[in-house]
């Protein structure tokens, strides 16, 4: 029994510290990026993909969750925001469905099992990081409109 305690015990180690380095990864992504208004293009996309594509949905969501958790408390992960964090606010800003369709997307990257050829890879690829790209423009056309109301 004491064998597969250490197992298990090594077993979420190891899992705690691949969903550590992956918000790291996309902490780093988020900062290399090319300034537009309200929303910068950063690396995060890719990163979110990769995460989805090597550690499966489970770690990949966990990494995703753990990264915007770290935002919202106020550390200074997201693309833009200042050295000392701003935490929910800058979260519920202009940038937050985004920050939403990461999890969405790195669950299906992975659920999706199109990998025969290029052509299916592509499109799943495609279809998944779409879910950023929907959840982002509808927040940010709400959050245009509440701001000119």
């Amino acid at each position: 029994m004491d064998t597969i305690a250490r197992i298990s015990a090594g077993r979420i180690i190891k899992s705690f510290i691949i969903v550590l380095v992956g918000s790291l990864l996309l902490t780093l992504s988020a900062k290399i990026k090319i300034p537009f208004y309200p929303v910068p293009m950063t690396m995060q996309t890719f990163v979110v993909l990769f995460l989805g594509i090597t550690l499966g949905y489970k770690l990949g969501i966990l990494s995703v969750g753990l990264y915007l958790i770290e935002g919202i408390m106020g550390f200074p992960v997201f693309s833009n925001s200042p050295e000392k964090g701003i935490g929910l606010i800058y979260f519920t800003g202009p940038t937050m469905g985004y920050l939403i369709g990461f999890m969405i997307t790195v669950f299906i990257v992975d659920y999706i099992k199109f990998d025969k050829n290029y052509i299916q890879i592509f499109i799943k690829l495609s279809f998944s990081v779409s879910f950023i790209y929907l959840l982002g423009l509808l927040w940010l056309g709400t959050f245009f409109l509440r701001s000119k109301v």
